[in-house]
């Protein structure tokens, strides 16, 4: 076999401050080409093509690139998907293609593993990148396009061979005994690839003025919810001058306290980051010594009066005179001299024009830190998990007001998040042609699901109300958005994994888990189920399923935890299981050859291991992934054998959208059923593993991607 490796270097664009290497960008262009063949095992020499540089006006021509494209048998690159882009948008015929990175991340099996080509090759000792060359010229501006060009091809000759030496070593390990069940779920990884390519290139068409509505509503929001929430803070602080976006300034007013002695609050409380960039874990303290703590590195905080400074008469600048030396009688005196150009503070107020005077009540909304867990560097925390502990304990204590607050601070928040994640990444990101072109990460979350960015759409607030779906809209003239989801894959998955003979019989039977789970939160009979309180019971239904123990909720949710485990007991032994095993050889492995490395995990005094969460979550979640990626490439398949006109824009979670063009719904429909629902026989073929359980999918249809309908798929 003749393999191909590869590198691309292209010119890059600044947009907004963020680095756009997209070849969708009509600014960035192909700088040049560099490639090797290996044959036999053998690494033969990098050649080269220069096609945009300042330094050569001449450039090389394209066609000996395709003809080398043209003798190999499969194209390796290290980030593959970025050069094949780059490759498909420039009109180049390519063969099969394998990803380095790729195939890294998959030998890391879930450890913690740097994926960069410069990690890589330090890793499995290969020829280096020579980062030194080009990193100072990045810095400051300077592109491939105008670097030296000797720099850009000594730089570049680096990368293919150590590529293709990092690719020989993963082919010595791929074809070893030991490797043996995993070389399907690197074909598939491949397969994936493809499609992602697929979808990335398609785009989503974005109906900017839809968008900016959106953005409208949601900017008066936050000015109605600011507005309360300003007033509240004015009630419970006084005059104390308080800014909304501050966590410093926000634990003031959550807990009415702030912190005297930083260094000592850092120390007490273990705040700070491990060297890989995790934080380090809060120490164990029973009740009474954490309540010493607190008490030792912060105070509870008075509400304040305002007091106009005299000094200043409120300005907090005063102006101020040189000094000229008069001598009389033999005597030095000093007399005001020029006024100074600039005002300076006021020595009195040191420039802050007032001064906050204790009116002796204490301030804040008077809610409690419960442990060691809610310290952070400016006090207690008051992110969106800690507030929603903490709603639990205002309701427990009635606290009226710190219960408005913070559901109205969490709203906040997240309109915030909404407005910078999606409304202005869409903005951002729309290319001139009205096409969003999202970029998806095979190699990020470790359990193998999809990451995406330029927006980050598995971010997406789950449910079809989320209003900022309404931008995402058919290309075609009469075109509609469809959308087909898994429902509840996770679920199945468990069943399938743990056998447990419960988890069977419902999904056999058709029984409604969700009302089941109402049912049991809200301790009334199942008939007695409102759809509010199952739509209320879904964020609970499948949380035992990835470690969940409902830690901080309230006790009718905590009883919901104990109970599921009593229901499906195949479950809970299965967990078990999985502990034993992973404390006897520190893996996981589920049936499509995947594997899960936990190193140094050990029994804790409750019976569970640590890493627990993990250990039950990665393979639901990773097989339950697998199914989907399956899915997507079995859908591509489809598409182009029935040679659609419809395309394939996104897939989010368990769900995969197309935009179909007039005419094809039919088609688009039982296209998607074969990829998603009939998916068994091609499970069976491609890891040789019975999957006994139905999947069963919904699939919605609309002008936009929020206002659809359900549709039946037989």
């Amino acid at each position: 076999m003749k393999i191909m490796v590869s590198d691309l270097e292209v010119k890059v664009s600044d947009v907004d401050g963020e680095i756009d290497n997209s070849p969708k960008n009509p600014d960035n262009y192909c700088v040049s080409a560099h490639w090797l063949f290996i044959e036999n095992g053998i690494i033969g020499p990098v050649q080269h093509l220069v096609w945009n540089h300042n330094d050569k006006p001449n450039p090389d021509p394209r066609q000996p690139y395709q003809d080398a494209l043209d003798q190999a048998d499969k194209l390796v690159f290290f980030n593959s998907k970025f050069d094949w882009s780059w490759l498909r948008d420039m009109e180049f015929t390519v063969p099969e293609v394998d990803c380095a990175m790729i195939r890294e991340f998959l030998f890391a099996q879930a450890r913690p593993w740097q994926l960069s080509l410069k990690a890589t090759a330090e890793r499995r000792d290969v020829t280096r990148k020579k980062s030194d060359l080009v990193d100072e010229m990045f810095k400051s501006g300077t592109g491939f396009e105008a670097m030296p060009l000797e720099t850009v091809l000594e730089y570049a000759e680096a990368d293919v061979i150590s590529c293709a030496e990092i690719y020989l070593q993963q082919e010595q390990e791929l074809n070893s005994p030991e490797y043996e069940d995993m070389k399907p779920i690197f074909k598939l990884a491949q397969d994936k690839m493809a499609y992602l390519i697929e979808i990335e290139d398609n785009g989503c068409a974005i109906d900017l003025d839809a968008l900016e509505i959106v953005e409208k509503e949601f900017i008066a929001e936050a000015e109605a919810i600011t507005k309360v929430l300003t007033q509240i803070v004015a009630e419970v602080m006084g005059d104390t001058p308080i800014k909304l976006g501050s966590g410093k300034d926000m634990s003031k007013v959550f807990y009415g306290r702030e912190v005297i002695d930083r260094e000592l609050h850092r120390k007490i409380f273990n705040i700070g980051l491990k060297p890989d960039g995790k934080p380090l874990p809060a120490p164990r303290m029973k009740q009474k010594e954490f309540n010493t703590a607190v008490r030792s590195t912060t105070v509870l905080v008075d509400r304040t009066s305002v007091q106009c400074c005299q000094a200043c008469d409120g300005k907090g600048k005063v102006q101020k005179y040189k000094i000229k030396w008069r001598t009389k009688n033999k005597v030095k005196y000093q007399v005001q001299g020029e006024p100074y150009k600039n005002l300076s503070n006021c020595d009195e107020c040191k420039g802050v024009g007032a001064f906050y005077v204790s009116t002796g009540q204490r301030a804040g909304l008077k809610l409690v830190p419960e442990g060691a867990v809610d310290a952070s560097i400016h006090g207690f925390k008051t992110d969106k998990h800690t507030i929603k502990k903490l709603l639990l304990q205002a309701k427990r204590k009635k606290n009226l007001r710190a219960e408005e607050f913070l559901t109205k601070y969490a709203r906040l928040t997240a309109i915030n998040s909404y407005l910078s994640s999606f409304v202005a990444n869409i903005k951002r990101w729309t290319r001139f042609t009205g096409l969003l072109h999202p970029n998806f990460n095979q190699t990020v979350a470790r359990t193998g699901r999809l990451s995406s960015s330029k927006p980050n759409f598995q971010n997406l607030p789950k449910g079809g109300k989320f209003p900022v779906r309404k931008c995402i809209v058919s290309r075609f003239e009469g075109g509609l958005i469809g959308e087909i989801d898994y429902s509840g894959v996770e679920f199945r998955v468990a069943g399938e994994l743990s056998k447990d003979a419960q988890i069977i019989d419902d999904i056999l039977t058709g029984k409604d888990v969700h009302k089941q789970t109402a049912a049991i939160i809200n301790q009334c009979d199942v008939a007695e189920v409102s759809k509010n309180m199952r739509q209320e019971a879904k964020a609970y239904t499948f949380a035992p399923l990835y470690g969940g123990m409902g830690a901080n909720e309230e006790d009718h949710v905590r009883n919901y935890f104990k109970t599921y485990f009593s229901l499906y007991k195949g479950l809970a032994a299965w967990h078990q299981q999985l502990f034993s095993g992973v404390l006897k050889d520190g893996v996981v492995k589920i049936p499509s050859g995947k594997r899960y490395i936990f190193e140094d995990v050990r029994r804790t005094p409750n019976g569970r291991v640590t890493n627990a969460q993990q250990i039950v979550n990665y393979p639901v979640q990773g097989f339950a992934g697998v199914i989907m990626q399956l899915a997507c490439v079995r859908a591509l398949r489809r598409f182009k054998h029935l040679q659609l006109k419809s395309k394939l824009i996104l897939t989010v979670h368990d769900s995969l959208v197309a935009d179909i063009y007039p005419g094809e719904v039919d088609e688009v429909k039982a296209a998607f059923k074969w990829a998603l629902a009939d998916i068994h026989a091609e499970i069976k073929n491609r890891f040789d593993y019975d999957f006994i359980l139905p999947l069963d999918v919904e699939m919605e249809i609309g002008k936009n991607w929020m206002e659809m309908e359900e549709i039946h798929l037989t």
